[in-house]
């Protein structure tokens, strides 16, 4: 895993082709606001979120996010368990992103 400001992150996804984005917020969170084409895997499902990281492509680039940054460095570091070698968590999350848009 990799902490990227929210600047890197646009740096990196606009030369990525190979970026998956992943919003590990609640419902909740999401039906507020989410950055465009973000996956939605809410980390707060336990098991659900472990199954469905399982069906991810394990050769994407995955770019994590969630509110602030605490539970999208959880998501990276399970992520990473499960066998995806390359994540990015955007310190600050959500809340950094709209500000500075």
């Amino acid at each position: 895993m990799k902490d990227v400001t929210v600047d890197e992150w646009k740096s990196l996804i606009a030369e990525d082709n190979n970026a998956v984005i992943l919003d590990v917020r609640t419902l909740e969170e999401v039906e507020e606001g989410k950055l465009e084409g973000a996956k939605h895997i809410d980390i707060y499902m336990g098991q659900g979120f472990i199954d469905e990281v399982k069906k991810l492509d394990v050769s994407k680039n995955y770019y994590v996010y969630c509110r602030s940054g605490g539970r999208s460095v959880q998501a990276c570091t399970l992520m990473e368990q499960l066998g995806i070698e390359t994540t990015y968590n955007m310190l600050g999350g959500y809340t950094e992103w709209d500000a500075t848009h």
